[in-house]
C-alpha cells in the first residue's frame, strides 16, 4: 500500500489522514487522529470546527482518486469545486475522543477529470460530517486559471 503522503496534495501536518482502511473503485475507507492536535493547522481560537471535516473527506478523495488511477499514474492536482448539503451534527471535531473514520464515495465522474463525492465523517460512535464535494482536476496549464503558476 502507498503512504498517505503519496496520494494526497497536502504533506506535513497539512497530510490529515493516517492511514486506508479499504478501498475499492467506488469507495474509500480512511483513518485520522490529526484531529486531536493542539498545533492542527486547521484549529482555531476555540478549537477545531466541524466545518472542517470537509478538508479531511476532500483528501480522502484525492487518496481514492490516486489509488483508482493507479501507481504508475503520477497524482494529480485538484480544486475543491463545490461543496453541497453540509451537514455538521457536532460544534468542533478536536472535542471527539479516539480516532475518525472518513468514508469518501465517488458519485459521478465528469469527462473533465471532475468528480463528486458523498463523505462522512464519523467518530465516537456517531456522524460528525457529512457533504457532497465536487473536485476538479487542475492540469498544470491550466493553473493560472486559478491564481497559481504553470511550472
Amino acid at each position: 500500500m502507498r503512504r498517505i503522503a503519496d496520494l494526497v496534495p497536502h504533506q506535513g501536518s497539512m497530510c490529515l489522514l493516517d492511514d486506508v482502511l479499504e478501498w475499492d473503485e467506488r469507495i474509500i475507507v480512511c483513518r485520522a487522529s490529526s484531529h486531536r492536535r493542539p498545533d492542527h493547522p486547521l484549529r482555531e481560537r476555540w478549537g477545531l470546527y466541524a466545518h472542517c471535516g470537509i478538508e479531511y473527506g476532500a483528501q480522502a478523495a484525492a487518496a481514492h482518486a490516486a489509488l483508482v488511477d493507479g501507481p504508475h499514474r503520477p497524482a494529480r492536482r485538484g480544486l475543491l469545486a463545490a461543496i453541497r448539503d453540509l451537514i455538521t451534527h457536532v460544534p468542533r471535531l478536536d472535542t471527539v475522543e479516539g480516532l475518525l473514520t472518513i468514508r469518501a464515495e465517488l458519485l459521478l465522474v465528469h469527462d473533465g477529470g471532475g468528480r463528486v463525492y458523498g463523505i462522512t465523517l464519523s467518530g465516537g460512535f456517531q456522524t460528525l460530517v457529512t457533504a457532497r464535494i465536487s473536485v476538479v482536476t487542475v492540469e498544470a496549464a491550466d493553473l493560472s486559471l486559478v491564481g497559481g503558476t504553470a511550472s
